[in-house]
């Protein structure tokens, strides 16, 4: 009776030790999968006011006019290979409320996705709400379920598109105060999308505001398919220099330079009216923000990828185009772009043609910032 008992035991450990081995296998061909996409998510533009930030002026005469074709193919043309396109929240409720009547605006987005793929671009669906949706997320459970259900009916509806090039990023920015709450919330979205879609890559963020910090302390969700984004502004002083919704110390800044010493920024020191914000530009000055430092605050996003072999890619980075020295709006980003490229990480500029834009539209057609597609690294048609 021993021996057979041995056998048996031995047989079960096999068996136990192979369906381990399979497992593993498996998950290592996941994480591959999503290494391996991440490679078509390089060179990207982040298509902005178009179906998102624009609330209640979504008609299909504008979601038609305001990027065309033909600026989908000039995307193409200066070498760009995906597209991140943001999609507000409120037109995908009234859908999902009645997806027999209002199907306007998901009829526009099916149609533009195609053109884009039919083109060879990637694309990103960015879910990209007003605030109002990601408080709602703050507190209790029936604001997460709802958003499970869009997301359900979202990734449902996009389920047949080819895994190759189209990707869902679970939400924009989240504005999270609580980051273990957020982290619970994003990983059961990420198993309510993967229910209905088991072959898409999902696009996860940190809590915040997805900077660069907020990915640090993200600990990667149960599902290798999953790519991680951040977004880097910094420094914020000259990346946002007279912005107009963010923080107030950005409102009254004008030709704030880059790089930065204590020296160079000290006209815009003056330029504040507190103490606080004084402080907070001369720190600006005293960091010393170039190419450099650049590459060594990027050089922290590639050691969180390799300590949680997970691919990571940067889904927004750009310079508000009003206030900023152009020749040095170009050169932050060649520093920007050339530290991610040595670092690995695929990027996304903001954006295509708002006031961050790689292209100004004149009587409709887009005209390309040749300094700025050079910076890129890319070329003019």
């Amino acid at each position: 009776m021993g021996l057979p008992s041995m056998k048996r035991s031995s047989f079960l450990l096999s068996v136990a030790l192979a369906c381990s081995l399979l497992s593993a296998m498996a998950q290592s061909a996941d994480d591959q999968i999503a290494s391996r996409r991440a490679q078509h998510l390089q060179h990207g533009i982040n298509a902005s006011m178009w179906f998102a930030q624009s609330p209640g002026n979504y008609s299909v005469e504008r979601l038609r006019s305001f990027t065309t074709a033909d600026d989908i193919a000039l995307m193409h043309q200066l070498g760009f290979d995906h597209v991140r396109l943001s999609i507000d929240v409120q037109p995908l409720e009234d859908w999902l409320r009645n997806p027999q009547t209002n199907t306007a605006f998901v009829t526009e987005l099916d149609r533009v996705i195609r053109e884009m793929t039919g083109q060879q671009l990637a694309v990103i669906v960015d879910v990209h709400p007003e605030d109002d949706f990601k408080q709602r997320l703050l507190h209790g459970s029936e604001s997460v379920e709802d958003f499970a259900r869009l997301w359900r009916a979202l990734a449902t509806h996009f389920t047949s598109t080819d895994p190759e090039l189209v990707f869902f990023e679970i939400l924009n920015e989240p504005e999270q105060d609580d980051p273990y709450r957020w982290q619970g919330i994003e990983s059961y979205i990420a198993e309510q999308i993967r229910q209905v879609a088991p072959k898409h890559t999902i696009i996860a963020a940190g809590a915040h505001w997805s900077g660069l910090s907020d990915l640090l302390t993200l600990e990667p969700i149960a599902d290798p398919n999953v790519i991680y984004t951040f977004h880097d502004y910094e420094p914020f002083p000259f990346t946002h220099q007279g912005a107009t919704w963010t923080s107030s110390q950005v409102r009254s800044l004008r030709n704030v330079p880059y790089p930065s010493t204590p020296r160079n920024v000290q006209q815009n020191v003056d330029q504040e009216a507190t103490l606080a914000a004084q402080y907070w530009v001369a720190l600006y000055g005293l960091d010393q923000w170039n190419a450099q430092r650049i590459d060594v605050t990027l050089a922290f996003a590639q050691k969180w990828s390799e300590l949680h072999h997970a691919p990571v890619y940067c889904g927004e980075f750009g310079v508000l185009r009003d206030y900023a020295d152009p020749a040095m709006r170009a050169q932050w980003l060649h520093d920007m772009r050339t530290a991610m490229e040595k670092h690995h990480i695929g990027w996304a500029m903001w954006d295509y043609q708002a006031n961050f834009g790689v292209v100004t539209k004149k009587n409709g057609k887009a005209v390309p910032d040749p300094e700025v597609v050079k910076a890129l690294g890319l070329k003019m048609p």
